[in-house]
């Protein structure tokens, strides 16, 4: 066989290799590829901070290069905030502050 038609193979092989590992961890719920990306292309201002159930904040990073606010509301839906924005600042602000014990 050439060496050109087995480098070919080769190459093929793995290709066909690396998209059933990426079907795999699809269909197992595994980390996607996706996640190598911003997750939040649109924001909103501001929330009602009582509807928070939890906030995510990533820092810029080689999937990312802005910071990202994300919030899970109590109705389990995750909204991404503007992290500019002086209410989302304030709310990342009151989380972060230790709590006094009475």
């Amino acid at each position: 066989m050439a060496p050109a038609t087995r480098l070919f193979l080769r190459s093929a092989m793995l290709m066909l290799l690396l998209l059933l590992v990426a079907t795999h961890r699809q269909a197992t719920g595994a980390v996607l590829a996706t996640e190598l990306r911003c997750q939040c292309p649109k924001t909103i201002p501001r929330i009602n901070f009582e509807e928070i159930q939890s906030l995510k904040v990533t820092t810029p990073g080689p999937h990312c290069t802005q910071t990202e606010v994300i919030a899970t509301l109590k109705n389990g839906q995750d909204v991404c905030l503007n992290p500019e924005a002086p209410l989302v600042q304030r709310i990342i602000q009151k989380i972060l502050k230790p709590t006094r014990p009475s």
